[in-house]
């Protein structure tokens, strides 16, 4: 597989809202600083390295990007690097951004934000981004208590025209339904990969049902989460990627996508390499054998 010359088209198209995206996007969690992201200390990446990458990505059809106001270092912003790389912005780029966490400038994590401080982190995403409305919110939350007021102060901002469409980010089943009882959302943003939990599995299928985009984060990284892939993968993603000729991300990022036609990628990386590998992991078909292989796995760890 020649990753140099294969986009993102080959991985399908599904739909945001009225936007539709190639299901292969690009998240800019990792995007200002080596190492785990959000770590003390961690060494801001090159900026031109980060605008090259952000460019590239374009260039290879990308036209989903992932971010969020939080996602920062010392020295770097996504946001900034986005708004420095892309605008003016294509037509059919849409960026999704989150709200809900916060961060004060030292990188502290700040108490999520209340419905009133929620329109606070809107403004600053179109001013860190320089633009007059936002493509996509994901409202991201922790814990299982209601989200009515939140949600609802968002749905709010939509119907005044600074926000076109409405996402979850780290939401149990339940909250889809009390979202969904204030305003369209179009997308759910999770957790999920080889060996994800029977809830997130949950998710996936309702999603499926109505047909709104499942949006894995972590699919590389699994239980890595933030600190990234793991080290010492599964002897089966292993061996499907020797035959393979192909890399154990690429692997799990082929295997999230085959769990539907409504589930998107966003892996993240900083390494132009890796975000060529990424996105022509869209093209990897896996073979029922190796699906088989892989779910089983997937049931044995989840």
């Amino acid at each position: 597989m020649t990753s140099q010359t294969i986009t993102a088209a080959a991985s399908g198209t599904w739909k945001l809202g009225d936007r539709t995206v190639n299901r292969v996007g690009f998240g800019t969690m990792r995007l200002t600083q080596y190492g785990e992201a959000f770590a003390p200390n961690a060494v801001p990446r090159d900026r031109d390295q980060a605008i090259k990458v952000l460019r590239k990505a374009v260039e290879l059809g990308v036209n989903h990007i992932d971010t969020a106001a939080f996602y920062f270092s010392s020295l770097r912003s996504a946001n900034e690097l986005i708004n420095r790389a892309l605008a003016p912005y294509p037509d059919d780029l849409v960026i999704a951004t989150k709200v809900g966490p916060g961060r004060d400038p030292s990188g502290a994590w700040l108490p999520h934000a209340t419905p009133e401080q929620l329109r606070g982190q809107v403004e600053e995403n179109l001013r860190q981004l320089g633009r007059d409305h936002l493509d996509l919110v994901n409202l991201r939350i922790v814990g299982t208590d209601s989200i009515a007021d939140r949600f609802g102060a968002l749905a709010e901002l939509r119907d005044a025209g600074l926000i076109r469409h409405l996402g979850l980010s780290n939401v149990r089943p339940h909250h889809l339904t009390e979202a969904q009882a204030i305003a369209p959302v179009v997308c759910v943003q999770n957790m999920y990969g080889i060996g994800a939990s029977p809830e997130q599995e949950e998710l996936l299928l309702i999603c499926g049902g109505q047909r709104i985009a499942f949006v894995p984060f972590y699919s590389i990284a699994g239980s890595g989460r933030t600190a990234g892939a793991p080290t010492n993968d599964s002897s089966k993603v292993h061996a499907i990627a020797r035959v393979r000729g192909v890399s154990t991300a690429q692997v799990r990022l082929a295997w999230t996508l085959h769990r539907g036609p409504h589930v998107l990628a966003i892996p993240g990386t900083g390494d132009l390499d890796h975000l060529a590998q990424n996105v022509a992991a869209g093209s990897l078909r896996l073979s029922e054998d190796e699906l088989a292989d892989l779910d089983s796995l997937h049931h044995t760890t989840a």
